[in-house]
């Protein structure tokens, strides 16, 4: 009977199952699907909710469920595909499946609104309208000066034109559309920004070979690395892909780690192809967000471009996905459900039947293990396109050189050179604000955060102390707190000391900084990269914003100003991620016709891992360091689940997690093993005590088996309502 169907509906809460409801009255049961949203009562708030599945029964006597207060959708907003992709990740990474179906959807849908978005409004004459002559309305003044006015303007207007122009207009321009003299036509919210594309260059042979592996594979699943050195032309490979995919009435989805990336690859998308692209950031507005996201799942934009979310934005004629610069680790998100884009992308890939690129000069090391289990395929571009080629380097000893701030007498030489060479030139230090600790010269003080284990940075700037953990801030005291003493000193080396050196020493030449105090408001980011491109910054400081995806033709000198940050670190991964930074900013440098440099500064010329990357290359460096996780047990050849605990009170987290791995031990398996628990390396941070649990497997559905056991009952435990907890599957750093 319709009465007893049951409607099973996630809802966004820390609660890992959906919760059974009634439907509304009236209602029929050919109305109701999985992937429609629904509004109910959950406590006593209202919530918006998604239809996951319908069955006969509860296990909870129906006299005690509640009713749908209202079904939103007429039709899924998801389909069964999505439905599955987003209950595999809830299962995977062990978070909530409403909080997992709610991070999927755009901020408006999650709130309720209606799913359709209309397009912009235009307003013409119809034909009857051009054979109208204007004195025929003369009765209506004000109908005629509109009327007058649309003759002028044949591709006609929107409301913004009209706004300007004249005021109340809407009653007037009603009464002409009734008249059948002028008609409205809808236009989609995501304008086509070419109307003559550009033609596709000519490729070398190594691009050309791996166009032809991916597009001999487009109508079946299949993973691609493409690795290629940097300035080797990845992004003409994926516009060419995504050309034969457009041509088969197919869609493209490409990721970009980054918002910093988005703009620069959507204008070159937009040259090229004279098609509606649906673009993806955070730094969109909701109304935006939810176009694109609209016109991703109608199939109106045949290439959707997106951050890490964008992952699960719904396509109507999937054909290709992309990820660009697979190694990044802003693909994986941090907090809340801790999903990994570039992994769920290869799921989704496998879903649709269709081809995946992932594309790095750095591919990751969980990667290169996939190349050489032959899970994936690599296709190599080993060559710069073009005339450009790889840069020079040079390795400064810092132990043995009259250093100015940070910068080697010998690197500020080069860079002189380079500047009369009419090139420009970037220096890179992944530390900004002007020093990264304020010291007392009497008594050895530092400024601390009071709410981290970790020091204030010093902006000199705004003459402020800031945590870069968890953003306080205070003014620079004027004296030492401990001593009295007026010797306060600022040690060590920021973006924005390195740039108030070079500003003394170069006076006449155009210097920009890029790091985030410089590129907090909206659009700046984009201006300033606009500027560099055209020539007007001769110098360029920066963090990881600028190291890497960004083509700057004009940068000929790449100085590296502290390579030995990545050498001491305790993370396992730290090796790694040096070596992907040095490649990646290395490769800003002669990116054009004329010839590249790079200079690296160091404390540790002899380091053994530093001398590997500089004589072998990056893929020797990583074949030495996957022999060592092999050795050791680490991914990619085990498998991580994190449990990490936090609570104002010191104790509270140690304690819990100690309660956990009571309840893990038990239950593990040989191949699984149990580290901890232990404080964070940064044990307090924002006011809150942390501490984490590692359980590591050699395979990974034992890994899972074992949490899908223990999960519901973690937060059973007696402490679990003291600490707020969360499990991070695959986690990308342990810090």
């Amino acid at each position: 009977m319709a009465s007893e169907i049951i409607l099973q509906v996630a809802i966004p809460a820390p609660l890992p199952h959906s919760f059974d409801y009634l439907p509304p009255k009236p209602f029929s049961v050919e109305d109701l699907k999985p992937g429609q949203r629904v509004m109910v009562m959950f406590g006593r708030q209202r919530k918006c909710g998604l239809i996951v599945g319908l069955q006969s029964h509860s296990h909870i006597d129906s006299q005690r469920l509640r009713r749908v207060l209202k079904v939103i959708d007429r039709e899924p907003v998801m389909d069964g595909t999505q439905l599955e992709l987003l209950q595999w990740a809830s299962g995977y990474y062990q978070h909530p499946i409403g909080e997992v179906i709610s991070s999927a959807l755009p901020k408006r849908l999650r709130d309720g609104h209606d799913a359709s978005l209309r397009g912009q409004q235009r307003w013409r004459l119809t034909t009857e309208g051009y054979a109208t002559l204007p004195n025929e309305l003369s009765r209506a003044p004000r109908q005629s000066a509109i009327f007058a006015w649309l003759k002028q303007h044949q591709q006609g207007c929107d409301a913004a034109q009209l706004n300007m122009e004249f005021n109340n207009w809407r009653r007037a321009m009603d009464t002409l559309v009734s008249k059948g003299l002028v008609s409205i036509h809808e236009t989609t919210c995501l304008p086509v920004h070419s109307s003559s594309p550009t033609t596709s260059p000519a490729l070398n042979q190594h691009q050309q070979i791996a166009v032809d592996a991916i597009c001999s594979r487009l109508r079946q699943y299949s993973s691609f690395v493409l690795q290629g050195v940097t300035g080797s032309g990845k992004t003409e490979v994926y516009l060419q892909v995504i050309e034969q995919v457009l041509t088969q009435n197919r869609q493209a989805l490409v990721l970009v780690p980054e918002i910093g990336l988005t703009p620069q690859l959507v204008q070159r998308f937009q040259q090229r192809f004279a098609v509606p692209l649906a673009v993806l950031h955070s730094g969109m507005t909701d109304s935006d967000r939810h176009c694109a996201w609209n016109m991703a799942r109608s199939g109106d934009a045949p290439i959707i471009i997106g951050t890490r979310s964008a992952v699960f934005t719904p396509m109507a004629r999937p054909g290709l996905i992309v990820v660009d610069e697979e190694h990044d680790v802003s693909f994986k998100q941090q907090d809340g459900f801790r999903y990994h884009a570039r992994d769920l992308a290869v799921y989704r890939a496998h879903q649709h039947n269709i081809p995946i690129v992932l594309g790095s000069a750095t591919p990751c090391l969980e990667t290169l293990h996939n190349i050489e289990q032959r899970r994936y395929q690599a296709l190599q571009l080993p060559e710069r396109a073009g005339t450009s080629r790889a840069p020079s380097l040079q390795v400064i000893d810092m132990r043995h050189q009259r250093m100015c701030e940070g910068i080697a007498e010998g690197l500020i030489q080069i860079i002189k050179q380079h500047l009369d060479a009419d090139g420009q030139v970037l220096l890179f230090l992944n530390r900004r604000g002007y020093a990264p600790t304020l010291l007392c010269h009497e008594c050895g003080w530092t400024a601390s955060c009071k709410r981290c284990d970790g020091h204030l940075t010093y902006h000199a700037a705004i003459n402020r102390l800031r945590c870069h953990h968890c953003g306080a801030e205070q003014p620079k005291p004027a004296q030492c707190p401990e001593c009295s003493s007026e010797q306060l000193l600022a040690v060590g080396e920021g973006t924005e000391r390195i740039e108030s050196m070079l500003r003394e020493n170069f006076k006449d030449v155009p210097i920009v900084r890029i790091d985030r105090d410089t590129t907090r408001r909206k659009g700046s980011l984009e201006a300033q990269l606009d500027a560099i491109q055209r020539g007007e910054h001769r110098i360029l400081i920066g963090t990881q914003m600028l190291s890497k995806g960004h083509h700057f033709p004009g940068v000929t000198l790449v100085g590296i100003l502290n390579v030995d940050q990545g050498l001491f670190s305790t993370d396992f991964r730290a090796m790694e991620r040096m070596a992907q930074m040095i490649i990646q900013v290395s490769g800003r440098a002669g990116r054009a016709d004329k010839p590249g440099s790079v200079v690296l500064q160091t404390h540790q010329p002899e380091h053994p891992w530093l001398n590997l990357l500089l004589t072998g290359g990056y893929a020797a460096l990583c074949k030495a360091l996957l022999a060592e996780r092999r050795a050791a047990g680490l991914p990619p050849y085990s498998h991580l689940g994190l449990l990490r605990a936090e609570s104002p009170s010191k104790d509270t987290p140690m304690r819990f997690l100690q309660q956990a791995a009571t309840l893990l031990r038990p239950q593990l398996e040989q191949g699984t093993q149990l580290w901890g628990p232990i404080p964070a390396p940064m044990e307090k941070r924002a006011g809150r005590y942390r501490a984490q649990l590692l359980l590591a497997s050699a395979r990974r559905a034992q890994l899972k088996k074992l949490l899908d056991i223990v999960r519901p009952q973690l937060g059973e435990l007696s402490d679990a309502r003291k600490a707020r907890w969360s499990l991070d599957i695959d986690p990308v750093d342990l810090y």
